[in-house]
């Protein structure tokens, strides 16, 4: 490492306060540390302390397409069945902004970084993009630091609540969305949804609802709400599949 960076890397690691503790927490220890902050710079301080090139928005790049192909890998072993499109909406759930922001939270990543006293003052260490971004160049930082194949080891142990999570119910419980997806594969209509009847008092209303789809009846279901109605009549068409 010349001169220079050995400079940089002593002024950033002055600003981290227990490094070793995130760290810990990841379950990795980085062999340069230089690396992890840099993973941890947001480009507010970067800005302001006039070096520009030193902001954790290539790792993060960089970490987005290795936690991608970690979990795309992985999600393809686990359900060999799965088609194309469950296999995205498996993955979406474990990459979304709100999933990474629950990751960063479990490791207290918001207390790590290294922000500009602008964005400091306006809640910087707990904005989702920020949590999300952050978490995302940490692994390309784990990745330049080590290897793919680690990389992966980490990232699946920091995962592996929520990977369990998606173990036990690997299709979203949305009826509706599932049986248009099943329809659409054979036709480009949509199916249509009916409330057709309704009972009770407005504060304890009944509905029953039913669900067409290219002029057929696929099935009916009754709610105390339209919404729930809705739902009861595209599960029991899920169920009885008189559309095939």
């Amino acid at each position: 490492m010349n001169s220079s960076k050995v400079q940089v890397q002593k002024w950033w690691l002055g600003e981290i306060d227990g490094m070793e503790s995130l760290e810990e927490k990841l379950g990795y220890k980085f062999a340069n540390s230089l690396l992890l902050a840099e993973a941890l710079t947001h480009p507010s301080l970067a800005y302001e302390s006039k070096r520009r090139h030193f902001d954790n928005q290539r790792l993060e790049f960089l970490g987005d397409a290795v936690i991608q192909l970690v979990l795309t890998d992985h999600l393809f072993s686990m359900f060999p069945k799965f088609s194309e499109g469950n296999l995205t909406k498996l993955r979406s759930r474990l990459v979304s902004r709100a999933a990474l922001c629950r990751y960063s939270d479990s490791i207290g990543l918001g207390s790590y970084l290294l922000l500009g006293k602008g964005e400091e003052s306006t809640g910087g260490r707990d904005r989702p993009s920020n949590l999300a971004d952050a978490f995302e160049a940490l692994f390309g930082a784990i990745y330049m630091d080590s290897d793919f194949t680690t990389a992966g080891k980490v990232l699946l142990s920091n995962f592996a609540e929520e990977i369990a999570k998606i173990t036990d119910q690997p299709v979203d419980n949305n009826p509706k969305g599932q049986l248009q997806e099943k329809l659409q594969a054979i036709s480009t209509r949509s199916p249509s949804y009916q409330i057709v009847s309704q009972k009770g008092p407005d504060h304890s209303k009944s509905f029953v609802a039913e669900v067409s789809w290219e002029g057929k009846t696929l099935g009916s279901g009754s709610g105390t709400s339209k919404k729930e109605a809705e739902t009861a009549a595209a599960q029991q068409a899920l169920q009885d599949e008189s559309w095939k």
